[in-house]
């Protein structure tokens, strides 16, 4: 069936990118495969995570399909675009469906985004990773594929006004290599294994970040440890 809408909403996207000037610092996108299956996986500091998170994709010429709460799906706005793309609704009070709609387009070569934290995190660090993605890639037999972005809570993030006009704002993003996920490994251990590997191109991207903040007043989207103004990791 024809891509009719995807196409034109990424155009859109990249046409609002160049307008702000965004700067962006791509590492990595060759190691998501041009065919066959994946999980895609990223952290999550931003509403607009998944927008960037299918922008390293495009190098390899892939529609990622996002899994995403099922109340995004009934918005009067995003509802309609979320189906028309084709992305995945998450009953988090019944995944099985997700689940097993995620599965499908795993085994049809499709890649598939997951946010393993399952919301943003507040302190701009690492949550505890849910081992969702590790069974998918088990099950499906396709390899996990990690990523990490930096910079996007600086536009839309929890608690936040949004800085969407905001220009020349840099944007990290870093590919890992992939995660194998064996069939006879733990999936909890393949999760932390997973969730390691995030942390290291979390760590790469926040090294060469070439922004730092302009005052106190502006030390929010900076991590504790970071010395920044973030809530702690758990707050």
């Amino acid at each position: 069936m024809p891509e009719l809408v995807y196409p034109p909403v990424i155009a859109f996207a990249r046409t609002a990118f160049k307008a702000m000037d965004l700067r962006f610092d791509v590492e990595g996108a060759h190691h998501i495969p041009r065919q066959g299956g994946g999980v895609l996986v990223s952290n999550h500091i931003s509403y607009l995570d998944f927008v960037f998170c299918g922008l390293a994709a495009r190098p390899a010429r892939r529609l990622v399909r996002f899994m995403a709460k099922e109340s995004v799906f009934r918005h009067r706005l995003s509802g309609p675009l979320m189906r028309a793309m084709k992305h995945i609704p998450v009953d988090r009070s019944e995944g099985g469906e997700a689940y097993r709609h995620a599965l499908g387009k795993l085994r049809a070569g499709e890649v598939v985004g997951v946010f393993p934290e399952a919301t943003i995190s507040s302190s701009f660090t690492l949550k505890a990773f849910k081992s969702g993605a590790a069974r998918l890639a088990q099950e499906a037999g396709v390899p996990l594929l990690p990523m990490a972005l930096w910079g996007t809570q600086r536009l839309w993030t929890k608690g936040h006004r949004r800085e969407l006009g905001r220009s020349h704002l840099p944007i990290s993003i870093r590919v890992g290599e992939p995660v194998a996920a064996g069939s006879a490994e733990e999936p909890e251990g393949i999760t932390e294994r997973l969730r390691a590997r995030v942390q290291e191109l979390l760590e790469s991207a926040q090294r060469a970040y070439p922004a730092r903040p302009r005052g106190p007043e502006d030390s929010w989207w900076l991590p504790a440890h970071l010395g920044g103004t973030a809530p702690a990791a758990g707050a």
